[in-house]
Protein backbone atom coordinates (compact mmCIF):
# COMPACT_ATOMS: atom_id res chain seq x y z
CA UNK A 1 0.00 0.00 0.00
CA UNK A 2 1.36 3.44 -0.78
CA UNK A 3 0.49 7.01 0.25
CA UNK A 4 -0.57 8.04 3.64
CA UNK A 5 -2.87 6.11 5.78
CA UNK A 6 -5.11 8.90 6.61
CA UNK A 7 -6.35 12.31 5.68
CA UNK A 8 -4.27 14.82 6.89
CA UNK A 9 -5.57 17.08 9.61
CA UNK A 10 -7.40 20.01 8.42
CA UNK A 11 -5.84 22.69 10.91
CA UNK A 12 -1.92 21.25 11.15
CA UNK A 13 -1.77 19.71 7.67
CA UNK A 14 0.03 16.83 8.82
CA UNK A 15 -1.85 12.99 8.92
CA UNK A 16 -4.14 12.08 11.41
CA UNK A 17 -2.07 9.48 13.60
CA UNK A 18 -3.70 5.93 13.43
CA UNK A 19 -3.94 3.79 16.30
CA UNK A 20 -3.00 4.74 20.12
CA UNK A 21 -1.21 7.31 20.48
CA UNK A 22 2.51 6.60 22.58
CA UNK A 23 2.99 6.82 26.42
CA UNK A 24 4.43 10.01 25.85
CA UNK A 25 1.58 11.52 23.64
CA UNK A 26 -1.18 10.01 25.89
CA UNK A 27 0.55 12.06 28.95
CA UNK A 28 1.07 15.01 27.06
CA UNK A 29 -2.53 14.81 26.03
CA UNK A 30 -3.81 14.09 29.18
CA UNK A 31 -1.99 17.64 30.29
CA UNK A 32 -3.64 19.47 28.00
CA UNK A 33 -7.10 18.30 27.96
CA UNK A 34 -6.99 19.13 32.03
CA UNK A 35 -5.64 22.92 31.31
CA UNK A 36 -8.63 23.23 28.47
CA UNK A 37 -10.89 21.77 31.27
CA UNK A 38 -9.67 24.06 34.45
CA UNK A 39 -9.53 26.89 31.61
CA UNK A 40 -13.60 26.36 30.71
CA UNK A 41 -14.40 26.16 34.88
CA UNK A 42 -12.70 29.20 35.59
CA UNK A 43 -11.38 31.19 32.54
CA UNK A 44 -8.63 33.48 34.21
CA UNK A 45 -7.15 30.52 36.92
CA UNK A 46 -4.21 29.83 34.69
CA UNK A 47 -3.31 33.43 34.14
CA UNK A 48 0.35 34.14 34.64
CA UNK A 49 1.19 30.06 35.56
CA UNK A 50 3.49 28.21 33.35
CA UNK A 51 2.74 24.76 33.27
CA UNK A 52 5.37 22.06 32.46
CA UNK A 53 6.52 18.56 32.77
CA UNK A 54 9.40 16.83 33.94
CA UNK A 55 10.24 12.97 33.30
CA UNK A 56 11.06 12.54 37.09
CA UNK A 57 11.62 14.96 40.06
CA UNK A 58 15.17 16.33 39.93
CA UNK A 59 15.78 17.00 43.42
CA UNK A 60 18.56 19.11 45.57
CA UNK A 61 19.95 17.60 48.09
CA UNK A 62 19.60 14.58 49.61
CA UNK A 63 16.18 12.71 49.48
CA UNK A 64 13.74 12.73 52.41
CA UNK A 65 10.83 10.56 53.00
CA UNK A 66 9.52 7.01 51.31
CA UNK A 67 7.27 8.93 48.95
CA UNK A 68 8.25 10.20 45.16
CA UNK A 69 6.69 14.00 44.44
CA UNK A 70 4.07 13.99 41.84
CA UNK A 71 4.14 17.85 41.02
CA UNK A 72 5.45 21.07 42.17
CA UNK A 73 4.29 24.35 42.60
CA UNK A 74 6.75 27.84 42.18
CA UNK A 75 5.38 30.81 43.88
CA UNK A 76 5.90 33.93 41.63
CA UNK A 77 9.13 36.57 42.53
CA UNK A 78 10.28 39.04 41.01
CA UNK A 79 10.06 38.35 36.89
CA UNK A 80 9.35 35.06 37.26
CA UNK A 81 5.77 34.03 36.34
CA UNK A 82 4.29 31.19 39.08
CA UNK A 83 5.08 27.57 37.51
CA UNK A 84 3.51 24.14 37.89
CA UNK A 85 5.62 21.06 37.04
CA UNK A 86 4.54 17.72 37.16
CA UNK A 87 6.15 14.34 36.72
CA UNK A 88 5.62 12.21 34.70
CA UNK A 89 6.95 8.91 35.29
CA UNK A 90 5.66 8.80 39.33
CA UNK A 91 2.02 9.85 38.28
CA UNK A 92 2.56 6.95 35.43
CA UNK A 93 3.09 4.34 38.15
CA UNK A 94 0.61 5.76 40.23
CA UNK A 95 -2.28 5.16 38.02
CA UNK A 96 -3.62 1.90 37.01
CA UNK A 97 -5.58 2.57 33.90
CA UNK A 98 -5.35 5.35 30.92
CA UNK A 99 -8.41 6.51 32.34
CA UNK A 100 -6.99 7.06 36.40
CA UNK A 101 -4.49 8.84 34.82
CA UNK A 102 -6.10 11.07 32.81
CA UNK A 103 -7.91 11.95 36.42
CA UNK A 104 -4.65 11.65 37.92
CA UNK A 105 -3.30 14.43 36.03
CA UNK A 106 -5.95 16.83 36.29
CA UNK A 107 -6.54 16.16 39.93
CA UNK A 108 -2.71 17.24 40.17
CA UNK A 109 -2.80 20.21 38.10
CA UNK A 110 -6.05 21.31 40.37
CA UNK A 111 -4.64 21.10 43.66
CA UNK A 112 -1.22 22.76 43.04
CA UNK A 113 -3.63 25.37 40.97
CA UNK A 114 -5.25 25.74 44.32
CA UNK A 115 -2.25 25.93 45.83
CA UNK A 116 -1.02 28.71 43.93
CA UNK A 117 -4.28 30.97 43.79
CA UNK A 118 -6.02 30.05 46.32
CA UNK A 119 -8.95 29.11 44.74
CA UNK A 120 -11.33 26.24 46.04
CA UNK A 121 -10.86 23.05 43.82
CA UNK A 122 -14.82 23.21 42.93
CA UNK A 123 -14.02 27.02 41.36
CA UNK A 124 -11.23 25.06 39.50
CA UNK A 125 -13.21 22.23 37.88
CA UNK A 126 -12.01 19.55 40.42
CA UNK A 127 -15.64 18.59 41.72
CA UNK A 128 -15.32 15.12 40.78
CA UNK A 129 -15.23 12.76 43.20
CA UNK A 130 -11.88 12.50 43.89
CA UNK A 131 -11.71 8.88 45.40
CA UNK A 132 -13.54 7.12 42.59
CA UNK A 133 -10.33 5.60 40.49
CA UNK A 134 -12.56 2.89 38.35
Amino acid sequence: MRGPMATPNPLSGRPVPLGRPTRVDYFNECVTNAMADIAAACPDALNGIIVGVEEVPHLRGGWTGDRVPLSAAVEPSRGRKAQIVIFERPLEHRATSRGQLRRLVHRTIVEQLSTLTGRSLEDLGGDEDWDDWD
